[in-house]
């Protein structure tokens, strides 16, 4: 018999010795998965040594091989916690960031201030859809637009919109570049968390490498060739005053507030995450 105390030992020794960042939370939140448990109710049934069956413990193993061989948390659980959020993510969409609740709270705020009854807010290139749905979610009177060029990410898309199960958001598959004229000129918040990696930039965690997807890594030579498609349409869909909200790496900051202003935009300003690195750039049309 193995206890959940035991259990979550030896786990964690061996993500630790595979080099995963974060090995105990990883364990709790396998042994979670594996139990049907939350975290809160591992660590209880941890205190008060509890045995996992043979079936949990069995399951447990294979998890936590598969968590060592640096496959990401989320596509082993098949979940991922976004602001107020579970979202269904796997193979073919990129997993959303902690550090990207940070680009939400930027747009909800925009999105909050605006004086019309029933705004419009576009998310181009939506993945998994974490920022179209936090919009959709958390300002209901607003009508929000996901768009998505991946067919792979977009399965996900449609997935997470259903068991969200809001009813002011929509999908359209299709390419950020020549999206949406139909609301040229109607939107008052755009948001995007764009491929932005440089091409020759490969990314150190193996997570990230040989899991999420290339194309929603890799935004060319510098990083930007998104952004500058990006910044063209969001001008042409926002209305006068509203605003852009794009995230990107810690230095790229200053290279798109150059390419926003050279674009015509107001007042670009660049926000830190909570870990204080530069990870977004707004602007008002």
């Amino acid at each position: 018999m193995t206890t959940v105390d035991a259990a979550l030992r030896v786990a964690s020794t061996v993500l630790a010795d595979a080099g995963v960042p974060s090995p105990e939370v990883d364990a709790e939140l396998l042994v979670g998965h594996v139990t049907g448990l939350d975290r809160g109710v591992v660590r209880a049934r941890a205190v008060t040594s509890a045995a996992l069956t043979a079936d949990e413990q069995e399951a447990l193993v294979a998890a936590v091989a598969r968590r060592a061989s640096r496959e990401p948390l989320q596509h082993i659980t098949g979940r991922a916690s976004f602001r107020r959020l579970e979202l269904f993510v796997g193979p073919g969409v990129f997993v959303p960031r902690p550090e990207t609740e940070g680009v939400a709270q930027l747009a909800v705020d925009a999105l909050r201030a605006v004086p019309e009854a029933s705004p419009v807010a576009v998310d181009l290139g939506t993945g998994s859809g974490a920022l179209a749905l936090s919009l959709a979610s958390e300002v209901p009177t607003a009508s929000v637009v996901a768009v998505e060029l991946s067919p792979e990410a977009a399965v996900w898309t449609r997935r997470n919109i259903a068991a969200v199960g809001v009813d002011n958001v929509r999908l359209v598959e299709g390419d950020l570049a020549d999206a949406l004229p139909e609301l040229d000129g109607l939107v008052s918040v755009v948001v995007s968390n764009p491929p932005y990696v440089p091409t020759g930039m490969v990314p150190r965690d193996p997570e990230v490498r040989l899991h999420d997807p290339a194309l929603a890594l890799y935004g060319g030579e510098d990083g930007l060739d998104l952004v500058r498609a990006l910044s063209l349409t969001a001008k042409r869909l926002l209305r006068p005053g509203g605003a852009l909200v794009i995230e990107h790496g810690e230095r790229q900051g200053g290279a798109i507030r150059d390419l926003l202003t050279a674009d015509g935009w107001r007042s670009p300003a660049t926000h830190p995450d909570l870990a204080g690195r530069d990870r977004a750039t707004t602007a008002v049309r």
